[in-house]
């Protein structure tokens, strides 16, 4: 392929799709997510039955099934992405902040959850720099909500955010079946930040 011609196929990608065009894109995609949560190996064929059109016309959207899987991890990743900014977590109360990005990030951890765990492996360049720019999303507000009072000032900011992403990961896996995802953030950041344990408990244990 020329230089000329590759640029001519790159500013074709780039264009805005028509609105039918997005509709049916969306369609397809989450007709995959659905048929590959439950079988990661489906087949183009089974992606258009499960969307309800031609396989042409998936054919004619995604040359390959990797050109597919590529496009959803990134259709993934923007929606997760889209899910943390809505939350405001930059202006909003720490506390609210943190609650309602919990809520946002399951819902969308639940509803795309093949092509969010296909995105953990970074292997999608797009999808990788997202992660990235949430993660450090989420290092602010943590750091918010130390400074606003919300976590103590002596706890180590890191382990606490990597805590809560091993709960938001587990939360995931129940909402996925069929948990209600407003009750599971809350147990998310009661758990977080009031911990297993009572204060009882631990004064008894006084070698600690």
């Amino acid at each position: 392929m020329t230089v000329r011609k590759k640029q001519q196929t790159e500013q074709q990608a780039k264009r805005p799709l028509r609105a039918d065009t997005e509709r049916t894109v969306r369609t397809i995609l989450e007709a995959a997510e659905r048929v590959l949560a439950t079988n990661p190996a489906a087949t183009m064929e089974q992606f258009a039955r499960a969307a309800g059109v031609a396989r042409t016309t998936v054919h004619r959207r995604f040359a390959t099934r990797e050109a597919l899987l590529d496009d959803l991890t990134g259709w993934a990743a923007r929606q997760f992405a889209a899910a943390v900014d809505s939350a405001r977590p930059d202006a909003a109360p720490p506390l609210v902040a943190l609650y309602q990005v919990t809520a946002n990030v399951l819902r969308v951890k639940t509803d795309w959850s093949f092509a969010m765990n296909r995105a953990a492996e970074d292997t999608h360049p797009e999808a990788a720099r997202i992660h990235a720019e949430v993660r450090a999303t989420c290092v602010d507000l943590f750091r918010r909500a130390q400074e606003a009072g919300v976590l103590r000032p002596d706890i180590e900011l890191d382990w606490t955010r990597r805590v809560y992403y091993a709960l938001i990961h587990e939360a995931a896996k129940e909402g996925a079946g069929g948990g209600d995802t407003d009750a599971l953030a809350t147990r998310v950041v009661d758990t977080l930040l009031r911990g297993a344990g009572t204060p009882a408990g631990l004064a008894g244990q006084t070698g600690i």
